[in-house]
């Protein structure tokens, strides 16, 4: 019974990942097609020769270098800057006593069930005034402080135990000295799980970007993967090949960190 329950699960998985990956092949080879075989109808799931060209085509005929430059610019700044602000922030929730702190972590909790298009306009109000539209910043600001990764951090920072942080203090470290040369180390792994998601989602910022960019040459990739859709048609290769491009330094990057993101994801979803 075991080894059937055991083997039913891997097949069921083995199906699952079929089906979550086939857009991802049917994106791959829809970008080495020619335009005429990727509207074929029926559809051609093979093209006959391998059109690489239309990789190289985005980047001749439209600014795709530029929107990558830009991406990963935003995708950095964001990183570090929410890793600035976040990190003390769910040290402070955590770790220390200050009057009506559960309160004003249960207000800003309560803030993530607010639609995130209800502040769409107020930032963009915000970012207008401040004279920053048309500008990368005006995409980095606002993205910068996250309650989520302030909850994530949180729980994890709540999970060491207070043995080591009293023999600490004890040994006459400073608050500083313990948050910087104690704590850190420790929640290390959702760190990166902090960076993993807050670069995922500033490398895929869509909307935003369209708003409160008017100018190409300052959008990212998302927002500038639309150029390739026209008013009367869509070259649906060069948007796949633009599309691979874009998605291949996130793919490395969960590669590389997906043990971390995983166990911390763990230790934070089971930890109050």
């Amino acid at each position: 019974m075991k080894k059937s329950s055991k083997l039913l699960t891997h097949v069921t998985l083995i199906v699952l990942a079929i089906f979550i990956a086939l857009p991802f092949i049917w994106m791959l080879l829809t970008s080495v097609k020619t335009l005429a075989e990727s509207e074929a109808v029926p559809p051609k799931i093979f093209p006959e020769i391998l059109r690489f060209e239309n990789y190289t085509a985005i980047f001749k005929e439209f600014p795709f270098a530029k929107y990558y430059m830009n991406t990963i610019v935003i995708t950095l700044l964001t990183v570090v800057f929410q890793l600035i602000i976040v990190t003390p922030a769910a040290y402070a929730f955590a770790r220390l006593d200050f009057k009506f702190k559960e309160t004003i972590f249960m207000l800003l909790m309560a803030a993530m069930m607010v639609p995130g298009q209800m502040y769409i306009i107020p930032q963009y109000q915000i970012i207008q005034g401040m004279g920053l539209l048309n500008t990368l910043t005006a995409i980095i600001l606002p993205g910068i402080f996250s309650i989520y990764y302030t909850f994530l951090l949180r729980q994890n920072f709540k999970s060491i135990p207070r043995d080591m942080e009293e023999a600490a203090i004890i040994d006459g470290a400073s608050q500083f000295t313990i948050f910087f040369k104690l704590m850190l180390p420790i929640v290390r792994p959702t760190l990166a799980t902090v960076a993993i998601l807050g670069g995922l989602g500033a490398w895929n910022s869509f909307l935003w970007p369209l708003i409160v960019n008017s100018t190409p040459d300052k959008l990212p990739l998302a927002a500038g993967l639309r150029v390739f859709i026209g008013q009367f048609g869509t070259h649906y290769p060069k948007l796949m090949a633009g599309s691979v491009l874009s998605i291949i330094p996130m793919i490395i990057v969960f590669a590389i960190f997906q043990k971390k993101f995983i166990s911390s994801i763990a230790v934070s979803a089971g930890k109050e």
